[in-house]
């Protein structure tokens, strides 16, 4: 483990002198830390080895990114580990995705494990995905672990190159990857309480703002102790107190997930949030749902308008045909938010006003070329 400037220094000189691309991994503490941050980084580059890196102990890394910049990236799921290595300093000007490039490919399975074991024929050693990346000091079986999933990250991106440019999608995986790559980063999600597993049985405005005031007193303790929040109170018990709104520390500690080994002084605490909630005018109380940037959710389109409804229908019958040809998952050829917007606002069901409007929504241009034709087709025949 690299985890003094020293050290990384000399791991920044060496991986800026490798050749070819560098294969990059990071590993967070999801379900026992909070948030998202990395605990540690694998890199692997021709020339240089292998380098396994604490950012516990080193947490700026743009030196290394700098070092890096212009050399291609090869990430398996990129977009999950992104985030954390912004964080630490590390951004790439290019990537490549492996598990992007089995989508498209067409592999049935696209784990890391599946598509070395299939496309290169060897089987990783695995057992150590779901632990405590924060441990510290990191017990070797799992450095040795974290090394691996390095190891033939470039020998994959190779053959899967070979096979994405023998199935002519070589350059649609490209436009795809420089996407990911020039992403912004994520805005930060509005009222991420509203994302509490269970909160379709809460109906009520009073029960939704015990849920928001449980959720926001939740995560200030588990920002304050870094520990994941769902260790501090699970979701399900905020559903619960939410749905009973119990009226004292007695009610509150008979419902599942407050009882058993919760202290007093927590039980109180719990409570003082429902009652902060109880307190609440009704113009403080949330709404019961978001406002919607869009169309409504399809469910509800035969309702709304049944002529939109009949568009969809067609036009994801005319994807899914066409997804099914080319031996990808539709999501990857087209975004399905896409489609629903080009669905409930059609444009002129030609080829071009179809096309223009696909773009607007974010879709790359070999989207758009291969899309727009089959929709533009069910949207007219619809009209007609």
């Amino acid at each position: 483990m690299i985890a003094d400037e020293a050290a990384l220094a000399e791991v920044i000189a060496a991986f800026a002198a490798g050749t070819g691309p560098v294969a990059v991994d990071a590993e967070r503490a999801s379900g026992y830390r909070y948030g998202q941050r990395a605990y540690l980084v694998q890199l692997r580059r021709e020339g240089a080895g292998t380098a396994l890196i604490d950012p516990v102990g080193c947490p700026d890394l743009s030196a290394l990114g700098e070092a890096l910049s212009g050399v291609e990236w090869v990430l398996h799921a990129a977009t999950q580990d992104l985030p954390c290595l912004r964080e630490i300093g590390m951004v790439p000007t290019r990537l490549f995705d492996t598990e992007l490039a089995g989508r498209l490919a067409g592999f049935p399975r696209v784990g890391l494990g599946a598509m070395v074991e299939g496309v290169l024929g060897f089987v990783l050693e695995k057992g150590h995905s779901a632990v405590d990346w924060s441990t510290r000091p990191l017990p070797d079986p799992w450095l040795r672990y974290a090394a691996l999933d390095v190891e033939l990250l470039v020998d994959l991106r190779d053959a899967l190159e070979k096979e994405l440019d023998r199935q002519g999608k070589l350059d649609w995986a490209r436009q795809e990857f420089d996407a990911i790559a020039s992403a912004p980063p994520a805005e930060p999600r509005k009222d991420p309480w509203r994302r509490t597993s269970g909160m379709h049985k809460v109906r009520r405005r009073r029960q939704l703002g015990v849920v928001r005031e449980l959720w926001q007193t939740r995560d200030r303790i588990a920002q304050r102790r870094d520990v994941s929040p769902g260790k501090v109170l699970s979701d399900a018990a905020i559903v619960e107190a939410a749905l009973s709104l119990p009226v004292d520390v007695q009610a509150l500690a008979a419902l599942n997930g407050f009882g058993h080994r919760m202290g007093r002084r927590q039980l109180e605490q719990w409570q003082a949030a429902v009652d902060r909630a109880k307190a609440l005018s009704e113009a403080q109380l949330p709404q019961p749902g978001q406002p919607v940037a869009g169309p409504p959710p399809p469910r509800a389109w035969a309702d709304k308008d049944p002529v939109a409804a009949a568009r969809l229908s067609a036009a994801r019958a005319a994807v899914s045909a066409l997804a099914e040809e080319l031996n990808m998952p539709q999501e990857n050829l087209i975004a399905p938010d896409a489609v629903r917007r080009v669905c409930w606002e059609p444009p002129a069901a030609d080829e071009e006003a179809v096309a223009d409007a696909l773009a607007s929504y974010g879709a790359r241009p070999w989207q758009v070329e291969q899309v727009a034709p089959v929709l533009a087709a069910a949207l007219a025949g619809q009209s007609g």
